[in-house]
């Protein structure tokens, strides 16, 4: 185990980081705007992404994956979320379908419902928030019952990403609600199979190109292989697995806010009032000073989250406080971008509008700030 954080990256990383940065440039950048705009799902992008190994980013190599470490990955994400946190979403995505069945699948499993997809180039959501309970996991409703050689899955999830493109769901559903958290099952459901269906790609306020629908699961039989881990281990893996992920979306949080920062560097020494640039303002000069101060904090606390992972150390508390912080940075950064840049800020012309909008989800998915705070509380109160 390491002793501590390494602040001088490896060969490896650095290389690998330099193909983000240049990818999200070259290639996200410029159709960010558009991609916006129309709403449309970035699968060009995607595929040239997987191409350059910056797709399945923590999937083990063994089952087609890029087999990153959790810090380079993180350090991989936040570049690509520089250039958009929509396609970035769109692509993180595959590593929080996936990860389940890493921490808990067997070796049979993990060549089954892994390889296939990193192979293929596929899509995998994870199945976890409901029309009636997002923060609530343990409530969750949608059914479970064992039946002959497997079990029968109803219910409907919400808020999923990659939802109307993805090949399989990895699916949280209760086998006993009476049991609360203990009685739910995590199950590898087809995305052709009998009885599923998805809705419409929902018309959100940001990260717009990244697909977000309804999954129904209406009668479809579930064999028995697909169950990931025991029956009522599910929501112990669903937790692991936010443990593990919170952090990458703590990462795309650092993006949208050092883009936003830089945009508003480069704004406020062009634009002149009273005679001067604005960056010579006092008010001005604060709003950067903090900005890129928080965000400092923000990425070394996803770092330290990060690198606990890979070094096989509980971070649940760490991951928590990341995402929470890094959340409520990029929206207070990306907010402060649109009041530097004044009336323009507020037009479709400049950048740091989307930012905003992108940021706000932030502070919503994979767990709301108010919900980071109760879980950081409750790991602080039980030490």
């Amino acid at each position: 185990m390491d002793s501590g954080y390494s602040f001088h990256p490896s060969e490896s990383h650095t290389l690998i980081l330099e193909t983000a940065e240049q990818f999200s440039k070259t290639e996200i950048q410029p159709k960010a705007s558009q991609l916006d705009e129309s709403g449309e799902f970035p699968a060009e992008i995607i595929e040239k992404a997987r191409q350059l190994g910056l797709f399945n980013l923590t999937i083990p190599s063994e089952f087609g994956g890029s087999e990153l470490s959790s810090l380079d990955a993180m350090a991989v994400i936040e570049k690509l979320a520089y250039g958009c946190a929509g396609v970035t979403t769109s692509i993180v995505a595959n590593d929080l379908g996936l990860t389940p069945i890493v921490l808990s699948g067997t070796v049979e499993q993990k060549n089954k419902y892994l390889k296939p997809i990193c192979d293929s180039g596929g899509f995998a959501s994870f199945c976890l928030s409901e029309p009636g309970n997002g923060s609530d996991a343990a409530g969750l409703t949608t059914k479970l019952v064992p039946c002959e050689n497997g079990y029968i899955l109803n219910g409907q999830k919400q808020w999923i990403t990659n939802g109307g493109l993805a090949s399989q769901y990895t699916v949280f559903a209760t086998i006993d609600s009476a049991k609360k958290h203990k009685g739910i099952c995590c199950v590898v459901v087809d995305a052709k199979a009998k009885g599923v269906s998805h809705g419409p790609h929902e018309n959100k306020m940001g990260q717009r190109c990244s697909n977000t629908t309804t999954v129904i699961f209406e009668d479809v039989f579930i064999e028995k292989e697909r169950l990931i881990g025991d029956e009522g281990s599910g929501f112990i893996t669903a937790m692991k697995t936010l443990d593990f992920t919170r952090p990458m979306t703590a990462a795309i949080a650092v993006g949208i806010a050092e883009r936003a920062l830089q945009e508003s560097l480069v704004y406020s020494k062009d634009r002149k009032q009273f005679g001067q640039s604005i960056s010579n303002f006092q008010a001005i000069q604060f709003m950067l000073a903090d900005a890129a101060t928080e965000i400092e904090a923000a990425r070394l606390m996803t770092y330290k989250a990060a690198w606990m992972m890979d070094n096989k150390l509980k971070n649940s508390l760490e991951s928590s406080m990341a995402k929470r912080f890094a959340a409520d940075t990029a929206m207070k950064v990306s907010t402060d971008a649109v009041q530097i840049f004044g009336g323009y800020g507020y037009t479709k012309d400049y950048p740091v509008e989307k930012l905003m909008r992108d940021a706000k989800l932030m502070q919503i998915y994979e767990g709301t700030s108010q919900i980071q705070r109760l879980v950081i509380a409750k790991e602080l109160l039980s030490k």
